[in-house]
């Protein structure tokens, strides 16, 4: 076998290890995953009259305000997902597995590579449920083509690759799991200083650039354009960079750190 064949059969090892630890303690994915779903009924039933009103400076519209949340709920969703895998990878450090993969032989990169296809399958799972309580509530994404679809999906699973290397860097600088959580809180806090709930113009000056020059804002403007069949603007450029420049940073930073030796 080559090395890229061994590569690949060490990295799919790892990724059902992963996928199997995620169906036998699901606790942490559901409590992840419940965090997106009671946003959207709380802001869609509690404020989305009003909220609706104020964004559009007409009557009461709950349907539109659905269609403006939803997007920014479904990115949410992926961050919310890769904390998950912050916990796992710390705890895989602390625990002594990777000691142990250490010695045997197996592709130095498969344990990480498996942790971050098994997250990504995981924000696509998630992101489909949250998506699922959308529709049921009333979204509707009528006016997207085909290909806006294929683009929307493609964005979310480049997103959730991104975010998932960042997290597993997260992982493998902390020192326990519950420093890991916290770690990456951000990447669930961020989206609520975006244009999750209300778009960039309706912001206090002072706060605008905040949501503005970060990584969730321009991702949700792009989700947002293609899931309506809005224009995107320079949005789509700016989430693509986001996407790429966070993904290059993570993997750097999580493959220098693993292949540190221990102390």
């Amino acid at each position: 076998m080559t090395s890229l064949s061994y590569a690949v059969r060490d990295s799919a090892t790892m990724l059902r290890r992963n996928l199997l630890h995620a169906r036998r303690y699901p606790s942490l994915t559901l409590n992840l995953l419940l965090t997106p779903i009671m946003l959207l009924l709380l802001f869609v039933y509690i404020f989305g009259d009003t909220m609706s009103a104020g964004i559009g400076g007409g009557g009461p519209d709950r349907s539109a305000y659905i269609a403006f949340v939803v997007p920014g709920l479904l990115l949410m969703t992926v961050g919310s997902t890769t904390i998950g895998t912050a916990v796992s990878v710390s705890n895989d450090m602390t625990e002594g597995i990777i000691a142990r993969f250490r010695t045997m032989a197996i592709h130095r990169g498969s344990v990480l590579i498996g942790h971050v296809i098994g997250s990504v399958l995981q924000a696509v799972i998630s992101v489909v449920l949250v998506g699922a309580v959308g529709v049921a509530i009333g979204f509707r994404s009528t006016d997207a083509t085909v290909l806006e679809w294929l683009a929307a999906l493609g964005l979310l699973v480049l997103f959730a690759t991104a975010l998932t290397w960042i997290a597993v860097g997260m992982g493998l600088v902390s020192p326990n799991a519950e420093a890991a959580g916290n770690n990456a809180m951000p990447l669930i806090l961020l989206p609520l200083l975006s244009s999750t709930f209300v778009p960039l113009g309706a912001m206090p000056g002072w706060f605008r650039p905040i949501a503005e020059y970060q990584p969730f804002t321009p991702a949700i403007e792009t989700l947002r354009g293609l899931l309506l069949g809005t224009e995107i603007g320079h949005n789509g450029w700016l989430a693509l960079a986001w996407c790429l420049g966070l993904a290059v940073l993570g993997y750097c930073w999580s493959a220098s750190k693993f292949n540190d030796d221990p102390k």
